[in-house]
């Protein structure tokens, strides 16, 4: 097991994934008085915490509340985050998480030691969207640290060195999505080292781009990227109870926030991604402004003229998130196609390793779309038994989802029946509001997904 001495837990604002940051910048320019709810899930349900992994994850989640941000943290911000607005900085500056008062986390045991953890997080939106990624990194931790220890951080650096000289010989632009399940801080910060390592040794036809995790990107000197998550979508849609009309909204609200061509990658499967095509391709209205707090009370868009540009001709691209992405490909091909544009990104983040990569480069590049890829567990949490290093030491598949906005269920029906999150009638209902086609993947098993 990892030395005690090492570094553990959470201890920064900005050891979270960028697009926390984005989404909570968009938030208190427009929602500030709302309320969610997000709800845990572990989907490898045989794998749980014992009694001590528990009560340290307790201890960890209360010790959230100690964090603020650093003035160092600030400048960074300035400095390699210009979109994130003064008014959000300067919000940022006093904020401070209340776990106490936002996160109820519990513990059933199924037998003597072993138990089923239940965490759910509730309050303003603004306050609680930076809950998600700290509670499933340090959940992850808890599970490595007490009941999972046959393992050594030995080697990691050398291992994320090689995985990044293949992706970099091979052409692939990528870059590191691993905070949500990585084994711990630790293994994180060797990882992302090796990987910069590797990118520096020579000129590669391929690009170490940066990492999701801004504390990393910090501290190692890298960009840190990402744009939005699927909770943007499911909040909009539950607010307003208009999942026709929720992926447009969201795109209007993003670019009246950020401006266009600015964190320009679209995500397109909350609601399936042929629903998202639909909303893609209207022309965005000739004005588009808000005041601060309107929420959706008050409408930010004009009328689309004939001469506007679409969303699809604005956003640099979009992120495949589930379902088969060679299907995927064709389809945003056809799309783009069917639009008259070309040259457009599509970013891969579902379950990758070097392979993976290889394969949907070549898939994406003949299809006329240019690739990249955001690799996360296979980075942070590629582990063989210490006493058997050719089995695998098996991450956990977790995830925090929005549950509720605005006292509605909050539901996300993406591109794989696996991934489907959220209360089950409305799922049912929104499917059918949409004309929803059901896609199962041979390959979707989330539960041995990482």
């Amino acid at each position: 097991m990892a030395p005690s001495t090492l570094p553990e837990g959470v201890h920064s604002f900005l050891d979270t994934d960028l697009y926390k940051l984005t989404m909570q910048c968009a938030i208190l320019h427009y929602f500030p008085t709302v309320d969610v709810e997000y709800k845990f899930t572990n989907r490898t349900r045989h794998m749980r915490l014992n009694k001590r992994a528990f009560t340290w994850l307790e201890e960890q989640i209360a010790s959230l509340a100690t964090i603020r941000l650093s003035q160092q943290e600030l400048e960074f911000l300035r400095k390699h985050c210009p979109y994130l607005s003064s008014e959000y900085l300067e919000f940022l500056q006093t904020f401070q998480l209340r776990p106490s008062e936002h996160v109820s986390v519990k513990f059933d045991l199924v037998d003597d030691t072993h138990g089923d953890v239940d965490i759910t997080i509730s309050g303003l939106w603004v306050e609680t969207i930076l809950y998600e990624i700290p509670l499933l990194a340090l959940t992850s931790e808890a599970y490595f640290k007490f009941v999972d220890t046959d393992w050594s951080h030995e080697g990691q650096e050398a291992k994320a060195y090689e995985k990044g000289i293949q992706l970099l010989e091979s052409g692939c632009l990528f870059s590191e999505f691993g905070t949500r399940r990585r084994r711990d801080f630790h293994t994180q910060d060797l990882v992302v080292k090796g990987l910069v390592r590797a990118s520096k040794e020579k000129s590669w036809p391929g690009k170490l781009t940066g990492t999701s995790n801004v504390y990393f990107a910090m501290k190692h000197s890298i960009a840190p990227v990402g744009t939005v998550a699927h909770e943007w979508y499911m909040g909009i849609a539950a607010l307003t109870n208009d999942y026709e009309n929720a992926n447009e909204q969201g795109l209007r609200y993003w670019l009246d926030c950020f401006g266009k061509g600015v964190l320009g990658i679209a995500l397109t499967d909350t609601f399936g991604t042929a629903d998202f095509f639909e909303a893609f391709k209207k022309r965005i209205p000739e004005k588009t402004s808000a005041s601060r707090g309107a929420g959706l009370d008050q409408s930010i868009g004009g009328t689309a003229s004939s001469g506007q540009p679409t969303y699809a001709d604005v956003f640099t691209g979009i992120r495949q998130d589930s379902g088969d992405p060679r299907e995927y490909v064709k389809l945003a091909s056809d799309f783009y196609k069917s639009m008259g544009i070309s040259g457009k990104n599509v970013v891969f983040s579902d379950a990758l390793d070097v392979e993976k990569c290889l394969v949907y480069k070549k898939v994406a590049e003949e299809y006329g779309l240019k690739p990249s890829f955001g690799v996360g567990t296979f980075f942070t949490n590629d582990f063989g038994l210490l006493s058997d290093p050719q089995t695998k030491s098996k991450p956990l598949n977790i995830v925090i989802k929005l549950s509720k906005a605005g006292g509605r269920p909050a539901v996300k029906i993406s591109d794989n029946i696996g991934k489907n999150t959220g209360d089950s009638a409305t799922v049912q209902d929104v499917k059918r509001r949409l004309g929803y086609t059901e896609r199962e993947w041979a390959q979707g098993d989330e539960s041995q997904r990482w």
